[in-house]
């Protein structure tokens, strides 16, 4: 196989380097599965790629003083100034600096997570606490929020998996909308810290997935692996376009006529 030729036959751009952050528990669990087949498909595609198994890491999901080794005891944990101080004099606990390395390397991050309470699990929360300091993806020391960001220039990609129906996560769905659910992780995280979100990849009723259900999931994951770098994002406002007031609100009648909720925030006719 021509290694910048993904296995769907479909040329790829120049090759690229992902980092995948994979957060479940069990290798041999369809996140497991997932995992290793977008590492192989990206590979296959040329792509160069790192994998952060947070389980496999035994990665401590708690902030606290330790994260910042001169910090001193007795005195108060101020976590945004300790950690800005330490991110920037390059005082950070080694396997948080290590994270943040792998971070700046890639040209896209993966986040493979199954929900739990409509949420990620608390290593990946975790994760993201420890790993995008102040001073590393946001604050007064890097560019600003919701546009050019700190991690601009990269794309960012969900693979969740979820165990109720996929009606259930719909507009009228008991469990609300994906994207409203995804939206802290989307527009909260990666937007906020420049990274380019794409639509996020979901399989539903993720309990009993079928052998057949399975080939299907991996030929529609497969197909937004190799568009990791020519699919359209999602298009967010940029907080410095014009959409918003000093207050940071959107300013009225930008949106399209009906539009409401987290919406608003997303180009009208994009």
């Amino acid at each position: 196989m021509n290694p910048t030729t993904p296995q769907s036959g479909r040329p790829t751009s120049s090759p690229r380097k992902v980092l995948v952050v994979a957060a479940h528990p069990e290798p041999r669990s369809l996140n497991g599965a997932l995992t290793e087949f977008a590492v192989e498909r990206l590979r296959a595609a040329g792509h160069h790629v790192r994998v952060s198994d947070l389980y496999a890491m035994k990665w401590k999901a708690t902030v606290d003083g330790d994260d910042f080794p001169e910090h001193v005891a007795d005195h108060r944990l101020r976590v945004m100034a300790e950690s800005q101080r330490a991110t920037l004099t390059k005082r950070l606990a080694p396997e948080i600096a290590a994270e943040q390395e792998k971070v700046l390397w890639a040209n896209a991050v993966v986040l493979q997570f199954p929900m739990w309470w409509f949420s990620a699990p608390a290593i990946l929360k975790g994760w993201i606490d420890r790993v995008f300091t102040a001073g590393f993806a946001y604050g007064p020391e890097v560019p600003p929020p919701y546009s050019e960001g700190a991690l601009a220039g990269r794309r960012a990609l969900l693979s969740v998996t979820a165990g109720a129906r996929e009606t259930a996560f719909s507009d009228r769905g008991i469990h609300g909308r994906l994207a409203e659910l995804l939206f802290p992780l989307q527009h909260g995280l990666f937007w906020f810290a420049g990274l380019a979100p794409l639509e996020p990849f979901a399989v539903f009723g993720s309990n009993d997935v079928s052998p057949e259900r399975f080939e299907a999931a991996k030929e529609e994951y497969g197909r937004r692996l190799d568009g990791l770098f020519t699919d359209e994002p999602v298009a967010f406002r940029a907080l410095g376009g014009g959409d918003y007031d000093r207050e940071m609100r959107l300013l009225p009648g930008v949106e399209a006529p009906g539009t409401s909720g987290i919406d608003i925030h997303v180009r009208s006719g994009a």
